[in-house]
């Protein structure tokens, strides 16, 4: 009797501090999508800025109805053979107690998969940034449903669900740098070798229409980030929550200055977007990373990551991918770094006992990094490259020339980003109804 006292004692109760931090962190991860958005949305031009908007908030549309009618069960249900999860008791969430526990933790499980189902939002709302400009709304769609049904639940699953093989294989991934960022930036490079290139890649200007745009959705991601980072502890009762925030602000900051010192050597200047995209490159990169390194390693992986990134993003030039927004050069690189750097940078101090090569550990935790890597990298870009071939040769990929060439905006919504049809004077509406000269017209830029 003694013994059932004990235990009974023992068990986690509800705690209402870590269910309101963890419905916090779950609002801050929900808000990195519509930031995703904006962050997209300025980099591509005026003419596909509706676009890129929309590709990335009909995530949260798809996504969220999917994770409540299967999604969840997939991904932490009850393992089968360390591939993927089910539990008949979470179709549909229809049969879930309102105070009923998160196994070993003291939020619900109501918290829990709505934590959760941010990431599965936003993970491929990330692939959208490589195929700016040139996909069918419907089929990308249809690609987000198929792609979180066969990729993202079942590799969400192998990382963070009890059974799954890397789980089990004591790969470290605090908040997503292999089932986010390797996951959605492997699926990237799958889907842009399918679909192929933009009309004028490598010949036309291709310039980001609004920078500032660009610099606040990189703000409400970094923002969002310390959510995606901190919460994915599940409380704020040991310390290592506050670790991994502070290891998100120092790595972020370190990959803004490494990413821009090597700007300034490579090019000769400081530029707006690439401090925007060196911070998401240092975010990515210390997501995997953060709970079990020191700041010190923080500053390291950012760095490291900042500069690793900024020379990946040049690749798709030599190598002749269209890889629109850098998703392949920020998101899967900087996921690989921080993934694997855990192997060297581990201090055996924050989330577990497990030691890099730089602590002592030897190379043991490196190798499995290398499986947990290697394994959602060819899974998700064979897949993804599978199901963008089978939409392409069934409904088609692609817009028409015609369409991607005059906006994909008009096209596919019937909408403009900006409507400047009242502003000015009599005079600015007779300039800009005026008609343009021969001589000049190759070079209005659509």
């Amino acid at each position: 009797m003694a013994s059932a006292i004990t235990l009974a004692a023992d068990a986690p109760t509800l705690s209402a501090a870590n269910t309101g931090f963890m419905l916090i962190c779950s609002a801050l991860v929900m808000l990195m999508t519509p930031g995703l958005a904006f962050f997209y949305g300025g980099m591509v031009r005026v003419k596909s800025t509706l676009n890129m908007l929309m590709m990335s908030f009909i995530s949260l549309g798809i996504v969220t109805v999917l994770w409540v009618l299967y999604g969840f069960s997939m991904a932490f249900g009850t393992d089968s053979g360390s591939l993927i999860g089910w539990n008949s008791d979470w179709v549909g969430l229809s049969d879930i107690g309102l105070t009923e526990l998160w196994d070993g933790y003291t939020i619900p499980v109501f918290v829990f998969l709505v934590f959760q189902l941010m990431f599965a939002v936003l993970t491929p709302a990330l692939i959208s940034g490589a195929l700016a400009d040139r996909v069918k709304f419907t089929a990308w769609a249809l690609f987000i449903a198929l792609w979180v049904t066969v990729v993202y639940f079942p590799v969400a699953h192998w990382v963070w669900g009890s059974g799954g093989w890397a789980f089990e294989l004591g790969v470290i991934d605090f908040a997503g740098g292999t089932a986010v960022h390797i996951n959605a930036g492997a699926a990237a490079l799958g889907v842009i070798l399918v679909i192929g290139r933009r009309i004028g890649f490598k010949k036309d200007p291709m310039r980001p229409h609004s920078l500032p745009l660009v610099m606040l959705g990189a703000g409400l991601l970094w923002f969002g980030w310390f959510g995606f980072n901190s919460g994915s502890w599940l409380g704020n009762d040991d310390g290592v929550g506050a670790l991994m925030f502070v290891n998100t602000q120092v790595a972020a900051g370190a990959a803004v200055l490494g990413w821009l010192a090597y700007e300034k050597i490579r090019h000769g200047a400081f530029t707006t977007l690439g401090a925007a995209s060196g911070a998401v490159s240092g975010l990515v990169a210390i997501t995997p990373a953060g709970g079990a390194v020191s700041p010190l390693g923080a500053i390291a992986v950012g760095l490291i990551a900042g500069v690793l990134c900024a020379m990946a993003v040049g690749l798709k030039y030599k190598l002749g991918y269209d890889d629109s927004l850098d998703v392949v050069g920020v998101h899967l690189v900087g996921g690989v770094i921080g993934s694997m750097l855990i192997g060297f940078f581990a201090t055996g101090k924050g989330q577990s006992a497990v030691e890099g090569l730089f602590y002592g550990g030897g190379l043991d935790q490196f190798w499995k990094q290398c499986a947990g890597v290697f394994g959602v990298l060819a899974y998700s870009l064979i897949a993804s490259a599978i199901l963008a071939f089978l939409l392409d040769k069934t409904i088609g990929m692609r817009v028409s020339e015609d369409d991607e060439v005059t906006g994909i905006d008009q096209a596919q919504h019937a909408e403009t980003a900006y409507d400047f049809s009242g502003a000015g004077g009599g005079a600015a509406r007779t300039a800009a109804t005026a008609p343009v000269a021969p001589a000049e017209s190759k070079k209005v830029d659509a």
